[in-house]
């Protein structure tokens, strides 16, 4: 199983070399979660929610194509007659396996083509020129690739979920959590820096841009997400029987899908529950951060709990904002790269980690495993920040703004690092369950217990 875990802070590493080494901890993940199917299992759809995974082959040798060879090489294009054939908005992901695509051994060899280009772009690019132009400043562009080959991976990694052949992948169970930690965590009021700009984290995306202050009320936050002993706890207490917990859209979506748990459970008939796990069955975690939920499920787990989800500038707060120093950490613990101690990413392990791992991860607050293990649901919509401006190209971020879509953050198992940070925005639509999303709940602090001693 390919592994990501960075062994020196990308501050020490010069932008081509980091770079280069970002690029080749991609591929190797992309061919190995694609090599060990045979072709009839990459072409086939499994999912409508999904693309055939060579499609997901043939769209990420396509984007570098363009970015990398033609935009930062300036070289001419290899098979132009692709770009509009892998263009992810021309064609719906239920439409895709009517397309004339590619075939494995295509897409394996298209990959291999543009690769060695960009290698070479990369070889003549001097530092002098990884510190100019803005897209090629401190090897952004590269970076950019980099980041969307490995968030189709994990794209493609939710696809091997979603199939149902026998199980082809296999790692490590994470560690198990050896020190307790609290069931919830004071974050104080006041403001603090939201988002992140060049200077500070270079390939950071143009939506996670610029920094700016924001100021939020006192609250409290889950120590650790929810788990999957808490959710059956909803469960087993008619949560899914009950549309007073419910929005009045998710309640008509949960009749509507006849929703009754987590997305690969179902009842052990004993009274227990048991999910499917790449190709495994086995009994849920009680201790694991339940996974698989959609928006509306984790909203009203919250309500019957009594609680609420974090907006997404309450759970940055908590992920980022130091009171020692008034300042914003890039990531929970510090400035140092993501570790193995840290946080589970990097798919060094295909499940979470239990509820309350990583204490070495935890942010100032003392709240664990914001980075990794889940992506987590927050109560906001994706909206950009002020002063927001697209870069490189609008699609990436801009035209999904709107309330059609609620921001998760901090990455999963499935996650890279070079993909995951404290200052890093995903969005998805309120309904979506195959990707690796949980969530953890808050509460508004009063203002006696808001205070700071």
């Amino acid at each position: 199983m390919v592994t990501e875990h960075p062994t020196r802070p990308a501050s020490r590493v010069r932008p081509g070399e980091r770079a280069r080494e970002a690029l080749q901890a991609a591929r190797r993940r992309t061919l190995a979660l694609t090599d060990c199917l045979h072709d009839a299992e990459l072409t086939a759809q499994h999912s409508p929610l999904m693309s055939p995974m060579v499609w997901d082959m043939a769209h990420i040798a396509n984007q570098e194509e363009i970015w990398l060879v033609r935009r930062a090489g300036g070289r001419p294009a290899l098979w132009p007659h692709l770009d509009e054939l892998y263009d992810a908005f021309r064609h719906p992901r239920a439409d895709r396996p009517t397309l004339p695509l590619l075939t494995p051994t295509q897409a394996r060899r298209y990959l291999a083509e543009v690769r060695e280009q960009s290698l070479s772009v990369l070889e003549e690019l001097d530092e002098a020129r990884l510190t100019g132009e803005a897209l090629l400043a401190d090897g952004f562009v590269f970076g950019m690739i980099a980041q969307h080959e490995q968030q189709h991976d994990e794209t493609i990694l939710a696809t091997h979920q979603l199939r149902s052949g026998p199980a082809v992948l296999d790692a490590p169970p994470p560690a198990p959590a050896l020190s307790p930690s609290p069931r919830e965590v004071l974050v104080p009021g006041g403001p603090f820096t939201m988002g992140t700009d060049h200077a500070t984290d270079p390939w950071a995306l143009d939506n996670e841009r610029p920094a700016h202050a924001v100021d939020v009320p006192a609250f409290f936050l889950d120590a650790a997400p929810v788990s999957n002993a808490a959710y059956q706890a909803f469960i087993a207490d008619g949560g899914y029987r009950e549309p007073r917990w419910w929005t009045r859209e998710g309640w008509a979506h949960r009749r509507s899908e006849g929703l009754t748990a987590p997305l690969y459970w179902e009842p052990d008939g004993a009274g227990g529950w048991l999910r499917r796990r790449f190709g495994r069955t086995e009994p849920v975690p009680p201790d694991e951060p339940v996974l698989h939920v959609c928006w509306y499920e984790a909203d009203a787990y919250a309500r019957w709990a009594g609680r609420r989800l974090p907006t997404e500038a309450e759970w940055e707060k908590a992920a980022r904002h130091d009171p020692a120093t008034g300042r914003s950490l890039r990531h929970p613990w510090g400035a140092e790269d993501p570790g193995p101690g840290h946080a589970n990413l990097g798919q060094r392990h295909l499940q979470p980690a239990p509820a309350g791992a990583y204490p070495a991860g935890a942010a100032p607050c003392g709240a664990r495993q914001l980075l990794g293990d889940v992506w987590e649901w927050t109560a906001s919509d994706f909206t950009a920040y002020p002063g927001f401006e697209a870069f490189p190209y609008r699609e990436y971020s801009e035209v999904f703004f709107g309330g059609d879509y609620k921001v998760l953050r901090g990455g999963s198992f499935a996650t890279a690092p070079v993909a995951c940070r404290a200052t890093f925005r995903n969005w998805d639509f309120p309904i979506r369950r195959q990707i690796f999303a949980g969530f953890r709940t808050a509460r508004t602090a009063r203002s006696a217990e808001g205070a700071v001693p």
